[in-house]
């Protein structure tokens, strides 16, 4: 069981790709899992369960700035995301591609970026 410290747990999100560090402006998620399991039910009782591939995935918000080209990451393909979280933790995403386009919101100046990639492209570094 894991200790109690009331030390810091969550908040902050350093994220970089391809050693190029990006303001985020939150909404970070990952998922290092790559399986989906479904229960199978029937009219008599509980079957078993189906488990299908799932993409593993990092997505956060950035902000637009002046320097910033928001259609060069459309173009991302076989890049390598690092996170560093508030809780200690590192995330690393590698050989992941963009699957969305990037849709700004000028009002906040700010857009979504999902990475995703194969079976055990994100990995969490524990510090403990």
């Amino acid at each position: 069981m894991p200790s109690q410290t009331g030390g810091l747990l969550a908040g902050t999100a350093d994220v970089s790709v391809d050693g190029t560090t990006y303001m985020v402006t939150g909404d970070f998620k990952y998922k290092s899992g790559n399986k989906k399991r479904e229960t199978l039910g029937g009219m008599d009782r509980i079957h078993g369960y189906k488990e299908t591939p799932s993409a593993p995935f990092i997505a956060f918000n950035l902000r637009d700035w002046g320097g910033l080209v928001v259609g060069d990451i459309n173009n991302w393909t076989d890049v390598t995301c690092v996170a560093r979280l508030a809780n200690g933790k590192t995330v690393i995403g590698s050989a992941m591609w963009a699957v969305e386009e990037q849709e700004v919101d000028s009002t906040e100046a700010k857009f979504d970026v999902r990475l995703e990639g194969t079976d055990d492209s994100v990995t969490e570094v524990t510090t403990s």
